[in-house]
């Protein structure tokens, strides 16, 4: 009797193909890796599970049987399936689209003659094993909370820890009590930029037995890396949010460092899912223990903590009894008006610099935008030069002597005239790029560095920057928001935020919980160890609620003032939203097909569709972009929402006008 399976395929198709078995091959274990026809070509997929409902005859012979089965075991585990199956529901996107991101690229091709050695090169083993610090009557009663909430039944525990109070420390003897049980453990880092201070630190106590894995790895890296993290050795795994796929056996305890960042959430391409949450889940698959670790929570996390349903500990004491740094407004109106400004720098800033430089001490300078500058404009007929497939300005790179499109990457050279009446073109605005140019006119003789998404395209240059300025090679560090993210320097006296205006207007519900989330952090890089830190903000409106909560420290207050809002404009974490995008290079088909959808789900959903919304940036890589926002409110019943919106996507999806109309779902989004 043959017998029959489910196979996923790396596509972007709604179901599972079913093959069967052929005589003299034995039913392959869910997880296996195997080769099946698929129209005239040969496709590589996973077994999803043996197909066990009923076959009608008619159906059986037009049922193709599997090619061939690589290796002898499962390259997948039961417990990723079961998260791939979780993310494939919640995020409203298919399996193969989870599989295609969950495989590094390339494994199928070697899976078949997978190499019998593996090259260690990856991670260096680096000296000899350190023991960890001892912690501090503070940690130790943080440590000693965490385990009481899991031991009573909290599986998640969200440990909100002011900056530079040591939870790293916590971290690694909560590591080593999971390794010494004989389990293995996933830490979440938001970014490749942490992991490259961070992990130095853990090679020093953990040696071999750490593994580090993210997207900067190469192909053939990340494959080798895929298989170490499935040895069964009781060993740690550091990676940024792609380390959630891996087939770690055995997990005890799953650490997301930074829970609150953004950068947790997958934007392009599906599927869109959040790291923090995926890792909740994966370890719900393990029956493992849960630590949420962040100086800011997010609003979600702290609520949920704040109900009951995580557990709580708060670490409010620095390292070393440390105060938090002292926090200066600036008043870039009155500094304009008396004409002590110095490029894009306050005469008492300008000041402060050089009294730091003096002391010996560094500075960190924050400014939130790349290039030298956002946009350049013709004085004469105000023309701004734009992407020719995006609707935005084109950003200035002066050293690059050309103009970029941060949204597509089409670059254009620096036109020496306006292009359309020859008249000067003349800056608006300032990136990264131009800041590191004044400051080396300001102080000729510091040492200057700066750390931007240019500045690190390759991976070596991460460290290499950090290395620099942690050694002293480097007096003052220009950066982005990169250089806001957990890291530690022992040096750093002065942080200054250069315009911190930005950060509050953008078109964005949770705007003024990320700027004080990201003001926050980059404050906490100053005054680490030793003397009391400064952090220097400069802005145009000193009364602004957010900068007033900031100076104080006052994350409660934030809090208790952003839930209201939430609550009363049907915003999580009283409501879950499901954005839908639709693109099409035809504008005018695109605002029908949106019209379209927006009156049949208006008809399911009610009030709580949203109107067409035309975004902020209308247009990018040659699409025209319309969305809709779907409120779902918590407690509703979202199984059958997310069901009843398919179906509403796929009947306008069956109108012939609107075939070739991109309709992405993004539940969750950020």
């Amino acid at each position: 009797m043959l017998k029959y399976i489910d196979v996923i395929l790396p596509l972007a198709i709604r179901d599972c193909y079913t093959y069967s078995i052929p005589d003299g091959l034995s039913l392959p274990a869910p997880g296996t890796h195997v080769e099946v026809p698929l129209m005239k070509k040969k496709i590589r997929g996973i077994v999803l599970c043996e197909h066990t409902e009923s076959i009608s005859a008619e159906w059986q012979e037009k049922i193709r049987p599997i090619i061939a089965i690589f290796e002898n075991a499962p390259v997948v585990s039961h417990e990723q399936l079961a998260l791939w199956q979780w993310m494939s529901s919640y995020y409203m996107c298919t399996l193969g689209e989870v599989m295609a991101a969950a495989l590094p690229e390339g494994l199928d091709k070697r899976l078949a003659n997978p190499p019998k050695r593996r090259r260690t090169t990856i991670i260096p083993y680096s000296g000899p094993v350190e023991p960890a610090h001892p912690l501090t009557p503070a940690q130790q009663k943080s440590a000693d909370e965490c385990e009481k909430f899991w031991t009573a039944g909290k599986d998640i525990v969200l440990l909100n820890g002011v900056t530079s109070s040591g939870k790293t420390d916590i971290y690694i003897h909560l590591i080593q009590a999971q390794l010494e049980a004989g389990k293995n453990v996933l830490y979440l880092v938001p970014e490749i930029a942490l992991t490259t201070q961070l992990t130095t630190r853990l090679q020093t106590i953990f040696g071999d037995k750490l593994t580090v894995y993210h997207s900067r790895f190469t192909d053939a890296e990340r494959e080798q890396l895929y298989y170490a993290a499935a040895k069964t050795e009781p060993h740690v795994v550091i990676g940024a949010r792609s380390a959630v796929f891996l087939p770690i056996p055995n997990i005890g305890l799953v650490i997301v460092d930074e829970e609150h960042e953004p950068s947790y959430k997958q934007a392009e391409p599906a599927p869109r899912y959040h790291a923090r949450n995926a890792a909740i889940m994966l370890a719900k698959e393990h029956g493992a223990r849960v630590l949420l670790g962040t100086a800011t929570p997010s609003l979600e996390s702290f609520y949920l903590a704040q109900k009951g349903i995580y557990g709580l500990v708060q670490l409010t004491e620095r390292f070393g009894g440390v105060e938090l740094p002292e926090i200066k407004l600036i008043d870039l109106k009155s500094q304009y008006i008396r004409k002590e400004m110095y490029g894009h720098f306050s005469d008492p800033l300008v000041e402060r610099i050089h009294q730091c430089l003096a002391d010996q001490k560094q500075v960190i300078l924050f400014q939130n935008r790349r290039g030298y500058a956002p946009q350049i404009q013709c004085a004469q007929c105000g023309q701004v030069p734009r992407c020719v497939q995006c609707d935005v300005p084109m950003t200035l790179h002066l050293r690059a002597h050309e103009l970029r499109c941060h949204y597509c990457g089409y670059r254009m050279p620096i036109p020496p005239v306006c292009p359309s009446c020859g008249g000067e073109l003349k800056t608006l605005g300032f990136g990264t790029e131009r800041i590191e140019d004044e400051i080396q006119q300001l102080f000729p003789e510091a040492r200057v560095l700066r750390m931007d998404l240019d500045t690190t395209r390759n991976r070596a240059s991460y460290q290499d920057i950090i290395n620099a300025f942690a050694r002293h090679k480097c007096d003052i560090l220009v950066g982005t928001q990169m250089v806001t993210k957990g890291l530690h320097f022992d040096d750093v006296r002065l942080v200054a935020v250069l315009n911190a205006d930005p950060l509050f207007n953008q078109p964005d519900f949770r705007a003024y919980e990320r700027a004080y989330q990201m003001l926050e952090q980059v404050a906490g890089r100053a005054g680490r160890k030793g003397s009391k830190g400064e952090v220097w903000i400069q802005t145009y409106d000193t009364s602004n609620t957010v900068l007033q909560l900031v100076q104080e420290h006052d994350y409660d207050a934030l809090f208790k003032q952003q839930l209201k809002e939430r609550e009363a404009f049907k915003y999580p974490p009283f409501h879950r939203i499901i954005r839908l995008q639709l693109r099409d290079h035809n504008a005018q088909r695109v605002q029908i097909a949106a019209d379209q959808l927006q009156v049949y789900l208006k008809q399911i959903f009610g009030e709580r569709i949203s109107g067409v919304i035309v975004p902020s940036v209308e247009r990018v890589q040659a699409y025209t972009i319309r969305e809709l926002n779907l409120r779902i409110e918590v407690g509703a019943n979202i199984i059958e929402a997310k069901r009843r919106l398919k179906e509403a996507i796929d009947h306008v999806w069956s109108l012939s006008s609107n075939k070739n109309v991109k309709i992405i779902v993004d539940v969750d989004p950020q």
